[in-house]
């Protein structure tokens, strides 16, 4: 109940649901060029997303609320462009933070029709900044790039693009394998904060090493390297991204002055009268190694820890399933769920096993008739699709149907004939006398007796002749 309360006055606070989703209308802002001519620059797709969908998220419901004492107006004050300039210039940044008018239309969108969902964005992170920081630290990099997720996925770590961009760094597939991220039908590494960010300041650092320049960096992480070597070729060797802006992709030109904008309204959103949403910072975690198939559910239901949590805090895996058999895999739990866990891990596996874990190793095949009958008409049916006699699916299930019936009705007629000429060939069943035979030894051989070969064969006494046939039956 407490969660809900707070989770309605954010959305108090923050305006109308209407208010929120009329957010996602709005595609492309309209800006001059470097040329001076107007253009339109499309958004990046975190700029269009609902609010709505961010305050849905566990993080946000669990330990995100308004804050009471935040009293300032909700109306947006505009300052002269000497201002931006000159709160730009006093970033502790060594990325250049230029000022120009396509920075201010995104300075403008931030903090205007986008000013609730910074405030969501300053609250959360709380979450996300520290790690981010340590990645980009441990490989010397300059750590204002932390803010490269606010415009990539609004710090949504289950945002996914329309192009299938994934997580809080939005790694394309090919890209996030070639950087140490594990992406398959159980586990995506791209929802991994950690393994992300780690990964993210990795590729990074690479593209510095390509390119020497921030800007040129930062351009190349939204649409790759190749793009942007293109793009500098057609400059004639120019590698100023201002002057290379009009040979880019039309979804990057905005992608840098988005970044710079990022940057300012995260650090001067008191100027522009946001209120952050206040933080309760979760736990502290620790991670267990887990080396046999378990179900969230399992985890769950044995240690006491809410499943919501449990999946926010391990959102690699894709179906509440974590492969452990496979190779030895990481949980994420509170800390002080961490022993529980240890000490109770044979009854977390143990608990309702299979109903949790339904992947058999074995099945057994019924290797009856009926099968058999079935494969061979399958493999006909196969035989005409391959010689280009191809029919639909309903056609094919009605071709096995009467191909079956007129199998049966083969197999049954064929049946009843060998049972015919069988019962034929058994009345009319003879054999030669042999010297020394006797009716009671040859009844014997035949399974009859001596008054039905006498009846058979029209004998009245015992006396029959070696050479000549008898009926047996």
């Amino acid at each position: 109940m407490k969660n809900y309360r707070n989770i309605l006055i954010a959305v108090t606070l923050f305006g109308s649901v209407c208010t929120m989703q009329a957010q996602t209308d709005q595609k492309t802002i309209t800006a001059k060029g470097t040329d001076g001519v107007e253009e339109e620059i499309e958004l990046p797709e975190s700029m269009t997303q609902e609010l709505d969908s961010l305050l849905n998220l566990y993080n946000s419901k669990t330990y995100l609320r308004a804050d009471a004492d935040c009293n300032m107006p909700d109306v947006n004050p505009t300052y002269a462009p000497a201002v931006y300039k000159e709160r730009l210039a006093k970033l502790p940044t060594i990325i250049e933070m230029p000022y120009n008018d396509i920075v201010q239309k995104f300075i403008d969108r931030y903090s205007g029709e986008l000013r609730h969902s910074v405030g969501y964005m300053l609250g959360a992170q709380n979450f996300y900044m520290p790690i981010f920081e340590e990645a980009l630290d441990s490989y010397g990099l300059p750590l204002e790039l932390k803010y490269l997720p606010v415009i990539e996925s609004a710090l949504n770590p289950q945002a996914v693009s329309k192009v299938g961009a994934t997580g809080l760094w939005q790694f394309m597939l090919t890209t996030s394998k070639r950087y140490g991220l594990e992406v398959n039908s159980l586990i995506d590494e791209r929802k991994d904060v950690v393994r992300a960010s780690y990964a993210a300041a990795h590729y990074l650092s690479n593209l510095y090493k390509i390119f020497g320049d921030w800007n040129l960096v930062i351009a190349a992480y939204n649409c790759g390297p190749e793009k942007i070597t293109k793009a500098i070729h057609r400059a004639k060797g120019e590698k100023d991204y201002w002057k290379i802006f009009p040979k880019l992709p039309k979804e990057t030109r905005g992608y840098v002055p988005a970044f710079i904008a990022a940057n300012y309204i995260m650090n001067y959103y008191c100027d522009h009268n946001i209120c952050p949403l206040t933080t309760t910072l979760p736990d502290k975690t620790d991670t267990v190694m887990v080396n046999r198939d378990v179900h969230f559910e399992q985890i769950a239901h044995v240690t006491g820890i809410d499943i919501n949590q449990l999946e926010d805090l391990n959102p690699q895996y894709r179906h509440k399933l974590i492969n452990g058999y496979s190779k030895p895999s990481i949980l994420r739990l509170p800390a002080n769920l961490v022993n529980n866990f240890i000490d109770e891990e044979d009854s977390v596996y143990a608990y309702h096993a299979d109903t949790y874990l339904t992947k058999r190793k074995e099945v057994k095949i019924d290797d009856n008739a009926n099968y058999i009958v079935n494969k061979n008409q399958v493999t006909r049916v196969a035989s005409n699709l391959i010689n280009g006699n191809e029919i639909g699916n309903e056609d094919t299930e009605a071709s096995v149907r009467k191909s079956s019936s007129r199998r049966s009705s083969r197999s049954a007629r064929s049946s009843r004939s060998s049972k015919k000429k069988q019962s034929r060939r058994d009345r009319n069943k003879s054999v030669t006398i042999k010297h020394g035979d006797t009716l009671s030894e040859i009844a014997e051989r035949n399974h009859t007796t001596v008054k039905k070969l006498r009846k058979l064969n029209g004998i009245s006494g015992n006396t029959i002749h070696p050479g000549k046939k008898i009926k047996v039956k």
